[in-house]
């Protein structure tokens, strides 16, 4: 009995040397975080460009002088983990906005990273250059740990405050100014020119070069030659440029937009587009017509030539205008076209045509269809909008209502005869 309480004795110590190394803790003397920052890709950058900035926050902080012993109580934090990180980037005078809060990162343990996303927008005058942005940083880190007997420890943190120059580089590039947009003989529903001039007002010096403009969404004006090659573009000059555009025909008589662009190659060789500057363009109203004359006067089975004046009531002038009525019964014409010319907004024409209308037709007022042809400065070919001439046809009154009856004809040409017959009766008793 005796040897076996040695054994189990014997056993004892010697479980308790084996698990003694296992119950020793670990100490750091010294160690900090180390911080630095950088643009996860390119840090070049267009002027007028909204970009995402990516930036890496690594932490290379080491820990020094590491004792392992028995009776240390492990602590919670490393001196080198960077506690509760934030981060926040600053313009820093740049030519750009921030547009992003401060972000917070959280804890950042030695030899790891983190990403921040800042969107940033560059200024579209932003000069070329390289600029530093300060990013800065807040962290805390454990700075001392004092441990009272076997089971107590007392951390001290302190608060780092720090900044970093996070370097960017915006590119020279061509940056356009559209200085006058002047329309020409442009009009709802037909074609028309549109005189730009445009200014280099970027930092590059654009080669071979071509000044685009676009359609604005659904804009009812539509470019129909839309690039003009104007070679060299240096920064502060000036280009004027012609484009033939067309307007569709359910416009108003407004301003509507146009975007503006140039495609050109930059001082790395490679073609690129501009941002765009939208701009106004006034467009005048359709070419329109109205029949001012009063209504027409005729009776069954008449014969004769009515006028009609039309007037240009639209806003551009029509070239060689011709109208034409539109005959139907109980009417009939065979001149249904009348020459009207040139006419100016505002000015009116009289013109003739020749109708008949049939005996058997009903007295009442009609309206006749007639519409003009015409040609635009462009000498594009369009038919205006039908028109209603007014012809009333009315009973004949007096001489007319008699020469016009049968039966009233009769009796006058019986009487005629009668009388023609008794004038020479009364010759030949003679």
């Amino acid at each position: 009995m005796a040897n076996y309480v040695k054994i189990v004795c014997i056993l004892l110590i010697l479980c308790t040397s084996l698990i003694a190394p296992a119950m020793a803790g670990t100490k750091y003397m010294a160690g900090s975080p180390e911080l630095s920052a950088y643009i996860s890709g390119t840090n070049e950058f267009s002027p007028g460009k909204e970009v995402q900035m990516t930036i890496v926050i690594e932490n290379t902080g080491l820990n020094e002088y590491k004792f392992i012993q028995s009776g240390i109580v492990d602590r919670d934090d490393l001196p080198n983990t960077a506690k509760f990180v934030t981060v926040r980037l600053q313009s820093g005078g740049a030519p750009l906005v921030v547009k992003s809060d401060p972000q917070m990162l959280g804890d950042l343990k030695g030899a790891s990273s983190a990403n921040a996303l800042f969107t940033t927008k560059i200024n579209a005058d932003a000069p070329a250059g390289t600029y530093n942005l300060p990013l800065n940083i807040s962290y805390t880190y454990l700075y001392t740990a004092e441990q009272y007997g076997v089971d107590t420890i007392a951390y001290s943190y302190k608060t780092v405050n720090e900044s970093i120059s996070i370097p960017i580089k915006i590119r020279p590039d061509v940056s356009i100014d559209v200085l006058s947009a002047v329309p020409e003989h442009l009009n709802v529903g037909t074609e028309g020119y549109v005189n730009l001039k445009i200014q280099n007002t970027g930092s590059d010096s654009g080669s071979k070069s071509i000044v685009k403009i676009l359609r604005n969404g659904n804009s009812p004006v539509i470019p129909t030659d839309s690039s003009v090659y104007i070679g060299d573009f240096p920064p502060g000059s000036t280009v004027d440029c012609r484009y033939k555009v067309s307007v569709s025909g359910d416009a108003q008589k407004q301003t509507y937009p146009v975007d503006v662009v140039v495609v050109y190659q930059n001082n790395e060789g490679d073609f690129v587009t501009s941002r765009s500057d939208t701009i106004g363009i006034s467009v005048g109203g359709k070419a329109d017509f109205a029949v001012i004359s009063p209504p027409a006067e005729m009776n069954p089975g008449n014969k004769k030539v009515i006028t009609v004046e039309y007037k240009n009531t639209g806003d551009t002038t029509v070239k060689s205008a011709q109208a034409r009525i539109s005959a139907v019964d109980p009417f009939t014409s065979n001149d249904d076209i009348a020459y009207i010319g040139d006419l100016k907004p505002g000015e009116s024409r009289i013109v003739s045509y020749v109708m008949s209308v049939d005996r058997s037709a009903t007295l009442k007022g009609y309206g006749l269809d007639s519409e003009i042809r015409y040609r635009d400065e462009l000498d594009n070919t369009y038919i205006s909008d039908t028109m209603k001439i007014k012809v009333n046809v009315t009973a004949p009154a007096g001489a007319t209502a008699v020469l016009s009856n049968p039966i009233y004809v009769s009796i006058i040409v019986a009487v005629i005869i009668g009388a023609a017959y008794l004038v020479y009766h009364f010759r030949k008793k003679k």
